[in-house]
């Protein structure tokens, strides 16, 4: 049987489908091309960092990897005095081998100076403003000038900014400090239940960076007071965004041994579970706050029968732990802030009593009666009697 045959027409229409699928082939491929920016021409910072002056005027810092293997320094510190953030990004450039690429920033430091002045966070507009600008940094404060921690180098570390990014992430995971996005920080600005908190570090003795807790502001952003992170552990729980923890609590009822600290004992926990009942009575809210927290023992450095007098111990550690809780509360109502978040609670549950209060929610939670019980179940004490 003959093979079928091709007619003139259908061969040229043939032909013209191919050049067309061969066009349409080429303009996708290349296309991609057009607006190629190679690493070298390139500069991705990876931090910025926001401070002022002896004369209160705008610093702004950029620290970004150098891709080149001509140059031992892997990084390079550019500092600049803008009028805004968006200015800044013209003057980096005069100091950069490449275009300035705001896509990659891990972390945005704050000077606590900026902080402690009323109207600095409208400076962060570009962010939410401009696509191009990440939304995922975490917020940092630092307390004293940026060019310490910039120009620091310390040839065993990474570069700054991938250096505090991994230590944020990672004590956060551990709710030693807290882990806010540029995002979150304009939710929790604009957010009348509640007052925003960053990370904080600090330099050590021997110019070590190391994280020193939190940072919490009040309904304008502007700096109140910083906890430690034994204590940004407990603002977790209240908070209810706990994960895994480790506590150490003093038993005082328990001897020294001098010169050592010998009433303490050590536990993790990750199972916490945090109550919160809010009601407006006389006048003034009250909130019951109940804490369930299931431990595991991991250090006992005095001498205790556990298996005669478990029950003894949950009610030592019980109370220690309400102590510190309510210390904690106290300074909380001391500087009017509410990093708790009890004003969404209040707004829930006793909603005309909070919208006549809202805009002065701070001072309202400073006169509120707050109260703690903490409840410790200890599951398991170790191999070790």
């Amino acid at each position: 049987m003959d093979a079928p045959s091709i007619s003139v027409e259908e061969a040229l229409m043939n032909k013209r489908l191919l050049c067309a699928l061969l066009f349409v082939f080429v303009a996708l491929t290349t296309s991609g091309c057009e607006d190629r920016l190679d690493m070298e021409d390139a500069v991705f910072p990876l931090g910025i960092g926001i401070d002022l002056d002896k004369d209160n005027e705008l610093l702004l810092y950029d620290v970004h990897p150098v891709f080149s293997k001509n140059v031992k320094k892997k990084s390079q510190e550019v500092e600049v005095k803008p009028t805004t953030l968006r200015q800044a990004r013209a003057k980096i450039d005069a100091y950069s081998a490449g275009s300035f690429q705001a896509r990659k920033v891990q972390i945005l430091l704050i000077s606590r100076k900026v902080l402690q002045q009323d109207g600095w966070f409208p400076m962060l507009d570009v962010y939410f403003r401009d696509p191009r600008n990440p939304l995922t940094p975490r917020i940092i404060s630092y307390n004293g000038p940026l060019s310490d921690l910039v120009f620091l180098n310390p040839d065993n570390e990474p570069i700054l900014p991938l250096l505090l990014r991994g230590m944020v992430d990672t004590k956060s995971s551990r709710s030693e400090t807290v882990s806010t996005t540029v995002q979150e920080l304009h939710w929790q600005m604009y957010e009348r239940g509640i007052t925003p908190c960053i990370s904080e570090v600090t330099l050590g003795s021997n110019q070590d960076i190391k994280l020193h807790g939190t940072t919490l502001l009040n309904h304008k952003g502007k700096y109140a007071f910083s906890i430690s992170s034994e204590d940004s552990v407990l603002l977790a729980i209240l908070q209810k965004n706990s994960k895994t923890i480790s506590m150490t609590l003093v038993i005082p009822s328990e001897s020294k041994q001098a010169p050592f600290d010998t009433n303490r004992v050590s536990f993790n926990a990750s199972k916490v579970k945090t109550k919160i009942k809010p009601s407006y009575k006389q006048d003034k809210f009250h909130f019951d706050i109940q804490i369930e927290m299931p431990v595991v023992l991991t250090e006992l450095l005095f001498p205790f029968d556990l298996q005669a007098n478990e029950s003894q111990l949950e009610e030592k550690m019980a109370k220690q732990a309400k102590k510190r809780f309510e210390l904690l509360i106290k300074q909380i109502q001391k500087h009017k802030v509410d990093p708790l978040g009890l004003g969404r609670y209040a707004r829930a549950y006793e909603y005309d009593h909070f919208k006549k209060v809202e805009d002065r929610w701070g001072e309202e939670l400073a006169k509120a009666e707050i109260k703690v019980s903490v409840k410790i179940n200890i599951e398991a004490s170790g191999p070790v009697k």
